[in-house]
């Protein structure tokens, strides 16, 4: 009996630890794909102006991308710079973000200008394609007014010394080049990609993503009292397009779309109030002049161009009423084109009103705005056709006419109507409508002899 008990609990056994491997094989099969599954890093663009709408698009992406738990956030990034309220809000969530954001300035020929260097500055890793450069950090002022010279001297350097400031905060607080940080925001330097990463601005040079991920594999990040080691070697990339939102706030921040956008709002709000109750003009031109106020905020607009380009309507509108033989039309045109060069104040391209869209649209906007108004005008000007207005200079001939009097029947538009006019008509004679009274039609002879010189008009 003991025999047969102890081969009983050999053969539970036996199927324990059986039954323990396979449960084991089928663990490891079950989390093998989790434990081989490759990162994924999150990849953002920005192309154009940094603006609010592309710092929501930025800081709204990156917080995404935390809550998924991502591996990290890189921003591809070519900009002529932008607002500096934008550009520190997007600082503000490079260096709070819970995972590491890496700038990638990209691809070959682009730029990290302006704004776009700080940005890079404060970036968790910084790095930039071959043929592409960084620098050119000076303040611009926008949307001010122009002061007194020595005002304006001192609120000039005032700016520049708080982005000197600025800027040498943010690479002492990444370890990078505080020096050049100063000469690109005082001496507005710009420095190609190679030199950059000599001058410890940036940390990497890579061709494309797949080998700036190959060399942001095992790089160690410290943030925040946390220390980051990049898995990025075979990660999966997971790219987030700006969202037509955000695209489309973008487009209308456009200096080209704005100033085009004003155009619209304005002739559509004179036309509604030239002649009210058309309705479709005044909605466009209200949501037109809605969509560029939007725009202006973001940019750096000049009152004095805006109010060169009101005199410029002005003037078109005159143009109509006053017989000025064209003065009044060269006069708006001047007016229209200096107001559309001031309309934004700045040495930075990216907020200044292509000479591509000032010319053509200039002679559109003229030519649309004189002609439309002359139609108008010729309208209100055109002798009635229709009713009893329209009677007047029509001829008509005698049906009947009083023997000496002045009464009489005449044949008018199809229609026999009851007449006064001079004694000694005939019937047949051709006579012509002078006027009316009430139903009654007031001529004078055309063909046929007056036999009175008494008309009873």
């Amino acid at each position: 009996m003991g025999r047969h008990k102890t081969r009983d609990e050999a053969s539970r056994y036996d199927a324990a630890r059986v039954a323990g491997r396979l449960a084991f094989i089928w663990l490891a099969v079950l989390l093998f794909p989790l434990v081989l599954r490759a990162a994924d890093v999150v990849v953002l663009d920005v192309r154009d102006a940094i603006t609010p709408p592309a710092a929501s698009y930025l800081i709204e992406n990156i917080d995404e991308a935390v809550i998924a738990g991502r591996e990290a956030v890189i921003i591809r990034m070519d900009t002529p710079g932008g607002l500096d309220t934008a550009m520190r809000d997007i600082i503000q969530k490079e260096l709070n973000a819970d995972i590491p954001v890496i700038v990638y300035v990209a691809p070959k020929g682009a730029r990290a200008a302006s704004a776009g260097a700080l940005i890079t500055l404060a970036a968790d890793v910084a790095a930039m394609a071959p043929g592409t450069n960084i620098g050119a950090a000076h303040p611009v002022s926008i949307g001010t007014g122009e002061g007194a010279e020595g005002q304006s001297e001192t609120m000039t350097e005032k700016a520049t010394n708080d982005a000197v400031a600025y800027a040498k905060s943010i690479a002492r607080a990444k370890g990078r080049n505080e020096q050049w940080a100063e000469d690109a925001v005082r001496k507005s330097i710009s420095t190609p990609a190679e030199e950059a990463r000599d001058l410890k601005v940036i940390e990497i040079v890579a061709r494309d993503m797949g080998d700036l991920l190959d060399q942001l594999h095992g790089r160690v990040i410290e943030k925040d009292g946390s220390t980051f080691t990049l898995d990025t070697r075979d990660a999966n990339t997971i790219s987030e397009p700006m969202g037509l939102r955000y695209r489309l706030l973008s487009a209308i921040s456009n200096p080209n779309i704005a100033y085009i956008l004003m155009l619209i709002g304005m002739a559509g709000i004179f036309f509604e109030l030239s002649n009210p109750g058309l309705i479709l003009p005044g909605v466009i031109g209200g949501i037109s002049l809605i969509l560029a106020f939007f725009a202006f905020q973001t940019l750096p607009v000049n009152y004095a161009g805006v109010a060169l380009m009101i005199l410029a309507v002005i003037l078109f509108i005159a143009e109509v009423m006053v017989p000025s033989f064209g003065v009044l039309t060269i006069g708006g045109v001047v007016s229209m084109v200096l107001g559309s060069v001031l309309l934004f104040r700045t040495p930075e391209i990216y907020a200044q009103v292509s000479l591509g869209i000032i010319v053509p649209v200039t002679i559109l906007f003229t030519a649309f705005f004189v002609t439309t108004l002359y139609l108008v005008v010729r309208t209100h000007r055109t002798r009635s056709v229709s009713g009893s207005q329209g009677m007047i200079g029509e001829r008509a001939k005698v049906y009947s006419w009083s023997p000496g009097g002045t009464t009489g029947k005449v044949f008018c538009h199809g229609e026999y109507w009851n007449a006064r006019g001079p004694s000694g008509l005939q019937p047949g004679d051709e006579v012509e409508v002078d006027g009316l009274d009430g139903l009654i039609l007031i001529v004078r002879s055309v063909t046929g002899s007056d036999r009175s010189p008494d008309t009873n008009e």
